[in-house]
């Protein structure tokens, strides 16, 4: 691991580092805040999964997270949205491809030589931050906007004894009912709609994946809300299962990070509270 930079905030310590990640054959680019703590303390994890065109330093820059972070104890990490570089499959859209990595394994060529950001964010660089950082893997949360409230609700609901607090940001509940979503699983994944299901929150839960509580701030002058984010899929599955959803939808909020950093502090309370 390599340091990039790092830098004094709120009683802690900012950082960017990079590795060479085997599971997607790149160098691949994250942040991580660790606040002050006693010699020896382990802290908890927050997990911070962004959306569409970003990079960890969407979060890093506009996500006002660090003050909540020192306060509450918690690690913050953001890592990247898909695997980049010279040799790595793109698309000139801004929904596929580089900075749209959808949180899956790809299967379909020529994704799938790089596109492996499930098990980059499910294995590897859990094992990384686990080794650096002093955090406790037992106490981790995940959250995450857009794309990436979409990859921390699908990774929540398949790993729920991994982390134990789930929440999200206006994320893509159903991808496989949506425009971005549709084009994203059929490009890496194939044709096959029953192969989706594992990456489809609403999915998941109907097919029995359960969390402990949900939590998920939207805002209603969002412009993807009707098309492309669909958060009353999501409520009623979660009614239907009886998972206990936290759905709150902001008057006069839209998509971009203004929204995220408001409620930013909330969620991180909220996941604070359940991981102790």
């Amino acid at each position: 691991m390599e340091t990039v930079s790092t830098a004094r905030a709120h009683g802690g310590v900012q950082g960017v580092y990079r590795h060479a990640s085997a599971t997607t054959g790149t160098t691949m680019t994250f942040s991580v805040f660790v606040p002050d703590h006693a010699p020896g303390a382990r802290l908890p994890v927050v997990w911070f999964l962004s959306g569409l065109t970003c990079t960890h330093a969407n979060v890093t820059e506009k996500g006002e997270y660090r003050a909540a972070c020192a306060e509450l104890g918690l690690i913050f990490v953001a890592p990247d949205t898909s695997p980049r570089g010279e040799g790595v499959a793109d698309a000139p859209e801004y929904d596929f491809g580089q900075g749209a990595g959808f949180y899956v394994d790809a299967t379909q060529a020529p994704w799938s030589a790089h596109f492996h950001m499930r098990s980059y964010i499910e294995q590897e660089l859990p094992a990384l931050i686990a080794a650096e950082f002093p955090a406790d893997t037992a106490r981790q949360g995940i959250t995450g906007h857009s794309m990436g409230g979409h990859g921390a609700l699908t990774i929540g609901l398949r790993n729920p004894d991994r982390f134990r607090s789930v929440s999200a940001f206006a994320p893509i509940v159903a991808p496989s009912q949506v425009p971005w979503g549709r084009k994203a699983l059929t490009g890496y994944l194939g044709d096959d709609s029953a192969v989706w299901r594992a990456h489809d929150a609403v999915a998941l839960i109907e097919d029995g994946a359960r969390l402990d509580a949900l939590l998920v701030d939207q805002g209603d002058a969002d412009p993807f809300l009707a098309e492309q984010l669909r958060p009353e899929l999501l409520a009623a599955a979660c009614d239907d299962a009886g998972i206990p959803l936290t759905l709150r939808l902001q008057p006069g909020y839209d998509h971009s990070y203004y929204c995220v950093s408001t409620f930013m502090a909330d969620h991180l309370r909220w996941h604070a509270e359940r991981l102790g």
